[in-house]
């Protein structure tokens, strides 16, 4: 597959401008044609609630057999905020999330207690009634798409493989996989920071690695957009990161295509030190910031996909992503 460097994209701006022909022509995917051309066609708005409220997504994925961070308890109305307190009292460590939150908002992530205090990853204390005005906010529909009314969810806190121990600053890394018609077509390991108050959420400062489909390899990692080789709080290398069970997670991801019937998502998935790779969430409009992270272009791969017969799409969970995985091998 032919890839663009920003070596190459910086010599063809002119005037500081890049002509969306130029950007096209290296096969960079644009919001409005993933809008148009595979959000819009591949995806069935009937079935966007499925992914839309991670709520729906654990019980379907439940399901379909798809392992996910354990549910401690779900909070579907405002009378049952009363009970909040009752439930993590005796946590030790936990995750409060809006079931209809977007782009890591919301999420508070307590990591460890003193006395009465609740510690987040990035080492600040909140109190109990900081934990209960946040849960009020999520219950407001504060965090949710649209601002509706909104459901809370306590999560068991992942314990996430010890390889990334190096790659990840005060929260938990994931790895987000874009799967086209039950094909993955690109992945990147999103590293939390401290800048990004330990969530891997890019646009708060989290590193994107691009990961080679064909090893789990990283092959590239950017930084609000700029391209960086150490990880800015550990300092370590981010050319010796391999996945582990990198065809695992790959195969997770391709089944949720069967799971939410969507043609065109983007699974995130984090790895747990016991249970191996958990889905997290899904999202039937993944953001595109995955070629940035990757140093290539989204269209030729999706276009590669589209050009498959019949029988080659009909094909099972593990054909597909044998397939994927000769096919959009990174040039390391």
């Amino acid at each position: 597959m032919p890839q663009f460097t920003f070596r190459h994209l910086f010599n063809k701006v002119r005037g500081g401008v890049i002509s969306p022909l130029v950007l096209r022509d290296m096969g960079i995917l644009g919001m409005n044609a993933r809008n148009i051309h595979y959000i819009a066609r591949y995806n069935d708005r009937r079935k966007f609630p499925t992914v839309d409220d991670k709520l729906n997504t654990k019980r379907a994925a439940g399901q379909a057999g798809i392992p996910v961070p354990e549910l401690i308890k779900a909070f579907e109305t405002p009378a049952s905020r009363k009970r909040v307190m009752a439930v993590i009292e005796p946590l030790w460590q936990f995750v409060v999330k809006p079931a209809r939150g977007s782009g890591g908002k919301g999420i508070l992530v307590i990591a460890g207690r003193n006395g009465d205090k609740f510690r987040k990853t990035s080492g600040v204390e909140v109190e109990v009634l900081d934990i209960l005005r946040h849960v009020n906010n999520i219950h407001s529909g504060l965090y949710s798409l649209g601002g509706k009314p909104d459901r809370v969810m306590v999560e068991a806190l992942v314990d996430f493989d010890p390889i990334f121990q190096n790659y990840s600053f005060e929260g938990v890394p994931d790895i987000r996989v874009i799967v086209f018609r039950g094909f993955p077509v690109m992945a990147m390991l999103r590293c939390s920071t401290h800048a990004s108050d330990g969530k891997a959420n890019l646009h708060q400062g989290a590193v994107g690695v691009g990961i080679d489909l064909a090893t789990g390899k990283s092959s590239h990692a950017v930084q609000r957009g700029l391209r960086i080789h150490r990880h800015p709080d550990t300092d370590f290398p981010f050319d010796q990161l391999e996945v582990p069970g990198w065809r695992d997670l790959l195969h997770l991801a391709a089944s949720c295509y069967e799971m939410t019937g969507l043609g065109y998502l983007g699974c995130d998935i984090v790895l747990d030190r016991e249970r191996g790779p958990l889905l997290l969430e899904a999202n039937a409009r993944p953001g595109l910031a995955i070629q940035v992270a990757n140093g290539v272009g989204l269209r030729r791969h999706l276009r590669c996909i589209e050009g498959l017969d019949s029988e080659m799409l009909g094909k099972r969970v593990e054909q597909r992503v044998d397939f994927s995985m000769r096919t959009f091998a990174a040039d390391l």
